[in-house]
């Protein structure tokens, strides 16, 4: 099969090789009709994540059709239209019991990661009752593969992580597909104002239309400052991180409001300062986590019930073979104008 595979810092390849086998009774061999790249797959190529070693097949995201499964899979047979998480659970372990997925002691993050992802013809899918949905019959598979990550990710670390609550007001540092989708997602509970900053027009252009209330370039350096102007010198009561710079997360330690809430979604690859000497009175949480997929199955009947179409974030498509094509729209968004991008076996 053809595949993507990370080679080291800075180098990738669409290489052949085997269809992945099953390899323990939960598991799954999933063919993938359509994934898509993440932010942490460029993080990855530029090294910021060590645990994924040169070699490995990229992509923790997609749906696809089930090829086969393990003797233990009981919810899926070959043929079911799937989606497929970004986190492997097995449903057991004290983390899964705990709705803790991402931390799951023989899953989590593992695709695309510590074992081979879903930028290939075939993917392997380990805990298969826990790890795949099946997808609704007419359902838009394309929407769909924001429900592997990104929106579950925007929602999670971000939206609950933050404590949005109605009348709040939320700033959202990063317009990229993971703030776009904390922006979609936190007007599930009706905030006063929403704040999207970001160096890039087209994406602020983006959340205006996607429901920002304000959106500021912050390249003059005056983004506290306008931040402070727009919440009559408050701060923010949620203050979302969604780059993974240490500059991203220092302005939300400068605009959050006594008593708020900074919520990282960001990979960070290099120390961040936190300003203990700023903020150490002023009652302020600073969350951090990696996606649960908790929400998945709520998304899913939100889609479904379209009172959200994530759809909207996809601006780019190519077939699987021109997958590197791909990546380097992707790698170039502020050029390209690209948000995500749809791949297509």
């Amino acid at each position: 099969m053809k595949a993507l595979a990370f080679l080291g810092p800075g180098k990738k390849a669409l290489e052949e090789r085997p269809k992945p086998t099953i390899a323990a009774p939960t598991d799954a061999i999933v063919q993938v009709t359509r994934t898509t790249i993440c932010g942490t797959d460029l993080h990855i190529l530029k090294g910021d994540v060590p645990s994924c070693t040169p070699g490995r097949i990229l992509g923790h995201e997609g749906v696809g059709v089930v090829d086969s499964v393990g003797t233990a899979v009981t919810s899926f047979k070959p043929g079911n239209t799937v989606l497929i998480s970004c986190i492997s659970s097995c449903g057991k372990c004290v983390y899964c019991r705990k709705l803790m997925y991402s931390h799951c002691t023989t899953g989590g993050w593992i695709l695309g990661n510590k074992i081979d992802g879903t930028q290939a013809e075939f993917v392997r899918i380990p805990h298969a009752d826990t790890s795949l949905y099946p997808v609704p019959a007419g359902a838009d598979e394309e929407a769909l593969v924001m429900l592997s990550d990104i929106l579950p990710t925007g929602f999670e670390c971000g939206v609950l992580n933050g404590k949005v609550t109605p009348g709040s007001s939320v700033a959202i540092v990063g317009a990229g597909p993971i703030g776009l989708a904390a922006l979609l997602t936190a007007q599930f509970y009706a905030p006063s104002a929403l704040i999207v900053i970001d160096l890039d027009d087209n994406r602020l252009e983006v959340a205006k239309r996607f429901g920002a209330t304000a959106t500021i370039n912050s390249a003059d350096g005056q983004a506290l400052q306008r931040v402070m102007e727009l919440t009559a010198h408050l701060g923010v009561d949620t203050a979302i991180e969604a780059v993974g710079v240490p500059a991203t997360f220092e302005l939300c330690e400068a605009i959050v409001a006594p008593g708020g809430v900074i919520a990282n979604v960001g990979v960070h690859g290099a120390p961040v300062a936190l300003h203990l000497e700023r903020l150490w009175d002023r009652n302020v949480t600073i969350t951090t986590r990696l996606v649960d997929t908790a929400s998945t199955p709520d998304l899913l009947k939100i889609v479904r019930s379209r009172r959200i179409d994530p759809k909207l974030l996809i601006t780019h498509r190519f077939k699987f073979d021109k997958i590197l094509d791909a990546y380097e729209t992707f790698g170039r968004a502020a050029d390209t104008k690209a948000l995500k991008v749809i791949i297509e076996a």
